[in-house]
């Protein structure tokens, strides 16, 4: 199984060399969040995507300008990736060129992509929930029922359902292969991967569009994580890079992003029959759920266990031995819990050498991105394998105290002959995939 095409999408902007730029030269994308008023958060910042880096009427095909009415900021960033994940890839679709005979029979592409549970737009409810007030100013729930629904456009739904970023996608480029949407938090575009790798073995399709995306940056998304004690405090004026400390024991939380990306998983058949150049060999995968007594209460610091046991099935798939394995890429959130869990799994799986492997950690470059952070990551690990180079890392410092090499430095060349991905989402699904170079 090949990755022939990566496309992400970040605080930096869209496509790979942007993102690679960025990480190697020590960048970082968080700044203040300054779409909306956050001042009565605990965490002001984010890694947000600037209006002028995504113009989604100037990516999608002229006939396809009218459905962006209906595209909530997640979908929006879902046809940016899959836009640049067609390009990096050399394929021609109905979305690049239409009219013109596509690269790959449309029935034998799929398409599986991770997706968060998007909030509505708070303007827009705001506007017609205005019409539900009582004299008292408190909201007549039976009056919403009778007008105030009606001062929403009769397709305000199709916005905010999580399957519509693969919808899209599917709709612009044809792909009529099996169409799949996973909502597993930050595990999710991890997984898509790993359903991608089954659709194509079992002989369903040639290739996929596969990974995930979402924004976190607004209303919900933020009072979310804030309530589930996962940001790091960054009052207003404050350094949310610095904030952001993976692996470090006396770090308070993460900070939040935009972005994802969507990756092309070929058969090597299929890319050998029309030439293809790939990024990276994908050679196995496994998923676990950690264990929960009370499905409610995950405890993610007890699953370092469970962890280790999604990287050993993703070896096992691959054939590769511990020591083959050249780096790491960690979801390195900087969230205490989930650190001390991760670092637990690299321990047991390298032993010894886990004070020296290279984990890749940009968390502090581009934030968390919510369903999108596993394939964020995976279009990472393609660019490290291919450029033989490790990204700089940022704000880290103590990972020694876990055993593991996640402190600051600058970009590094590398012998990368194996990159594992690994990404435990909130509810403690974790997905993990070995990548390989292609020799």
């Amino acid at each position: 199984m090949l990755i022939t095409g990566v496309g992400p999408v970040s605080g930096f902007g869209i496509g790979i060399d942007a993102l690679w730029d960025g990480l190697c030269s020590g960048a970082t994308a968080i700044r203040p969040i300054t779409a909306w008023n956050a001042s009565g958060f605990s965490s002001t910042v984010a890694a947000t995507i600037a209006p002028e880096q995504l113009d989604i009427r100037a990516i999608v095909p002229k006939s396809y300008r009218k459905a962006t009415k209906v595209m909530a900021r997640d979908i929006e960033i879902a046809v940016a990736a899959a836009a640049s994940a067609v390009q990096s890839a050399g394929l021609v679709t109905r979305g690049t060129a239409e009219g013109a005979t596509p690269t790959i029979p449309p029935a034998r592409v799929g398409c599986q992509i991770g997706a968060g549970l998007i909030p509505a737009d708070s303007d827009e409810l705001a506007v017609a929930m205005q019409s539900c007030q009582t004299a008292d100013g408190s909201f007549d729930c039976g009056e919403w029922g009778r007008t105030g629904m009606n001062n929403l456009t009769p397709l305000w739904l199709l916005k905010y359902l999580p399957n519509m970023l693969a919808c899209h996608v599917t709709i612009i480029h044809d792909c009529q292969g099996p169409s799949n949407t996973i909502t597993c938090a930050e595990a999710s575009g991890g997984l898509s991967i790993g359903e991608s790798m089954r659709v194509i073995r079992r002989g369903d399709a040639d290739a996929c569009l596969s990974g995930g995306a979402e924004s976190k940056v607004n209303y919900m998304g933020l009072l979310r994580q804030t309530f589930a004690q996962r940001l790091a405090r960054v009052p207003e004026g404050g350094d949310g890079a610095a904030a952001v400390r993976p692996f470090d024991p006396s770090a308070d939380g993460t900070v939040l992003g935009e972005g994802g990306g969507l990756l092309i998983v070929e058969s090597a058949e299929s890319a050998k029959s029309r030439g293809a150049t790939a990024w990276a060999e994908l050679c196995g995968f496994a998923a676990t759920q950690c264990r929960c007594e009370d499905t409610v209460g995950v405890d993610l610091a007890n699953t370092g266990d469970d962890i280790a046991a999604a990287v050993e099935g993703a070896l096992q798939q691959a054939g590769v031995r511990a020591d083959e394995v050249d780096a790491v890429v960690p979801m390195g959130s900087g969230i205490a819990c989930v650190d001390a869990a991760e670092a637990h799994a690299v321990r047991q799986i390298f032993g010894a050498r886990a004070a020296s492997l290279p984990l890749v950690t940009v968390a502090p470059q581009v934030g968390i991105v919510g369903a999108g952070t596993s394939a964020l990551a995976a279009c990472v690990a393609a660019r490290c394998l291919r450029e033989q180079r490790l990204p700089a890392r940022l704000s880290t410092g103590g990972s020694a105290k876990l055993g593991v090499d996640a402190d600051a430095r600058g970009a590094m060349a590398a012998t990368l002959r194996h990159i594992v991905v690994t990404t435990t989402g909130l509810g403690g699904q974790s997905a993990a995939m070995v990548l390989g170079r292609i020799a």
